[in-house]
């Protein structure tokens, strides 16, 4: 009975980090100029936002967010997943609290990383004026017909 008591605490108390941080993050976006388009790619639902904006995102998702506006260059920016000192103490009280499970816990749902950059911050860069199309080559005209000879 005893042992089931301890195992009962352990799973209740598992996942430190995702009790005190949370599985979800705030990801702040901004461009200049500012009114960019960002397309939030690797959450269960894309989501589009105007920049500056800023979207919720599970920890453990692998996230990009690619800029587009007319008349400039389309940019993406991958983000990563740091483990940061809030996440790294809760990922460690699970050896007190939680242990083995508790870890479990943590890296199944990420509770114990963030994405790196936040702030996400991009500069524009206007896209290259199209150029005028060359004219087209003209095709060669046959000779002229050469005149007769008139003879003497």
């Amino acid at each position: 009975m005893r042992s089931f008591g301890i195992v009962a605490l352990s799973v209740m108390l598992g996942g430190c980090a995702s009790v005190t941080r949370g599985t979800t993050e705030n990801i702040s976006i901004s461009s200049t100029p500012s009114g960019v388009e960002a397309v939030v790619s690797g959450m269960e639902v894309p989501t589009t936002c105007t920049t500056p904006c800023s979207v919720v995102v599970k920890r453990n998702a692998d996230i990009s967010i690619t800029f587009q506006k007319e008349g400039y260059e389309p940019q993406i920016v991958p983000l990563t997943r740091d483990i940061q000192t809030g996440g790294a103490a809760g990922f460690a009280g699970n050896l007190l609290l939680g242990g083995v499970v508790g870890m479990g816990v943590d890296a199944a749902t990420g509770a114990a990383t963030d994405h790196k950059p936040n702030p996400v911050i991009v500069t524009m860069q206007p896209s290259a004026p199209a150029r005028a199309r060359p004219p087209a080559p003209k095709k060669p005209r046959p000779p002229a017909a050469a005149a007769p000879d008139t003879g003497t």
